[in-house]
C-alpha cells in the first residue's frame, strides 16, 4: 500500500514535522514571497487541512510527501497558495488614501490633461479595494468632462479573484460605505435571506481581473499607469523581496504617477524613483 493510500485510512492526528514545515515554508516564500516563520507552523497546518481533504489525504506529512516526492506540486501549487494566503480586506480601508485621491491626486492628474486615469490594484483580494477605488473615480469623473478611468485588479489567489469578479459581498462588509454610495453603486440580493449586496453592473464594467504573482520577474502590464495600490501585502515579505517588488511596480508607473502602500509599510532603505508626498503616498519623479 502506498503512503498516500495509507493516509486515506489514517485519522488527522499526526502533526506537521519540522522537516516538512521547513520544506513548505521555503516553497511558499520562494513562490509567493510570503514569509512563514516558525510561529506560523500551527496556522499553516490548519490551513492545509482543506487541501488535504480535497486530495483525500488525511495525514499532513503524507500530503507533504505527495507534494515533494510525488510531483504533486505540478497541479497543487496554485491551490496550496490559495489556502495559505491571508485575504483581509474591507471597503474604504485606510480612508486617508481615498481622501487624498479625491482632493489632490485625481485633480492633479486631470489638470495635467489626463483623459483616461489608469489604476492598478495589485493585491485586490475579494475586491473591496478596487470597488472602493471605482466609487471614488466614478464620482470624480462625473465632475470632469471627458475624463474616464479603468482599473486593473490582480491577485495571486484564484479563489478571491472569483469572488471579486462576481462583486458580491455580505452586508456587514459595506458598513464603511455611505448610504448615498450604497444607493448609487450597490444593489441588494433579491433573496433577502442571503444577506448579500452586489456591485451594480456599470461599476463592475470598469474593472478587469487577472491572476498575477508579484514574485514574477516581469509583469505583463502596461508601463504608463497613473496610480498603483500595493497595500498591506509587503508586510508579508522580507526586505529584499519588498525592494524587488517595489522596483518592478515603479517600472509600471508613469512619471508623476502615485504609488500607495499600506499604513504599516515603509520604503525606508529602498532606493526607488519616488518621493513621499503624503503618509504612505509616493509620487514617481
Amino acid at each position: 500500500m502506498s503512503r498516500q493510500a495509507a493516509a486515506l485510512q489514517a485519522p488527522e492526528t499526526e502533526q506537521l514535522s519540522a522537516r516538512n514545515f521547513q520544506r513548505l515554508s521555503t516553497f511558499i516564500q520562494d513562490y509567493s514571497g510570503i514569509k512563514m516563520p516558525a510561529n506560523k507552523r500551527t496556522m499553516l497546518e490548519g490551513r492545509l487541512r482543506r487541501r488535504m481533504r480535497a486530495t483525500r489525504i488525511n495525514d499532513v506529512n503524507a500530503y507533504c510527501h505527495y507534494l515533494f516526492e510525488e510531483n504533486g506540486l505540478d497541479g497543487e501549487a496554485i491551490h496550496l497558495i490559495d489556502a495559505v494566503t491571508t485575504n483581509k480586506t474591507e471597503f474604504f480601508r485606510e480612508p486617508a488614501h481615498f481622501d487624498f485621491l479625491a482632493t489632490k491626486g485625481l485633480p492633479a492628474l486631470a489638470a495635467k490633461g489626463k483623459r483616461e486615469i489608469k489604476i492598478w490594484s495589485s493585491a485586490c483580494s475579494t475586491g473591496a479595494e478596487p470597488y472602493t477605488i471605482a466609487m471614488v473615480l466614478d464620482e470624480f469623473c462625473e465632475t470632469q468632462r471627458g475624463v474616464d478611468y479603468s482599473i486593473l485588479c490582480t491577485d495571486i489567489c484564484t479563489e478571491v479573484l472569483d469572488q471579486a469578479v462576481a462583486g458580491r459581498f455580505f452586508e456587514q462588509m459595506i458598513e464603511p460605505v455611505s448610504m448615498a454610495r450604497r444607493q448609487r453603486y450597490l444593489m441588494r440580493a433579491r433573496d433577502t435571506a442571503r444577506n448579500e449586496v452586489r456591485v451594480k453592473p456599470h461599476l463592475r464594467a470598469k474593472l478587469a481581473f487577472a491572476r498575477l504573482n508579484l514574485m514574477d520577474d516581469a509583469y505583463p502590464i502596461e508601463t504608463n499607469l497613473d496610480i498603483i495600490f500595493c497595500r498591506n501585502i509587503l508586510i508579508y515579505f522580507d526586505k529584499p523581496t519588498q525592494a524587488k517588488v517595489l522596483s518592478r511596480l515603479c517600472n509600471h508607473l508613469a512619471p508623476g504617477g502615485y504609488l500607495l502602500l499600506g499604513h504599516s509599510e515603509s520604503i525606508v532603505g529602498i532606493d526607488l524613483p519616488v518621493v513621499q508626498i503624503a503618509n504612505t503616498v509616493f509620487q514617481k519623479r
